[in-house]
């Protein structure tokens, strides 16, 4: 997936990325924003732990009109395999992560529908008691 953009500048460039060579053939993903944020913290933050530990270099970019953002990945061509592995292995793992936590309220929103009418009983006792 690879595709020809504005390279970035010289000083710019971790020295694990080999300039030009793997900034030439970039990978370039898109993610939704909330994704991002559980990924790489608040505004990217956690990305300067991220790219030496995974050997690439990531930029965020911001798409029009979309909920989505691009993470372009620079690198060499197995550190990209990699990283691109990495962050769709987390995604699938936060997704999974939200999935349960709604299944959880999912059931703890059925178990109060199951009181709901005992608690509507007694309100209308209440009620009675209060003004009889």
């Amino acid at each position: 997936m690879g595709r020809m953009g504005t390279l970035p500048e010289q000083k710019d460039i971790p020295p694990w990325v080999k300039a030009p060579e793997d900034l030439k053939d970039l990978e370039v993903l898109q993610v939704q924003m909330q994704l991002l944020e559980a990924l790489f913290g608040p505004a990217g933050s956690r990305i300067p732990y991220v790219e030496p530990v995974s050997k690439v270099m990531l930029e965020l970019k911001v798409l029009e009109s979309s909920d989505l953002k691009e993470v372009v990945v620079y690198g060499s061509y197995l550190h990209k395999l990699r990283a691109r592995w990495m962050l769709q292995f987390m995604a699938e793992w936060h997704l999974q992560r939200q999935e349960r936590g709604m299944l959880k309220l999912e059931g703890a929103m059925k178990a109060l529908e199951q009181c709901l009418p005992y608690r509507g009983r007694f309100a209308n006792r209440a009620e009675a008691w209060e003004t009889g």
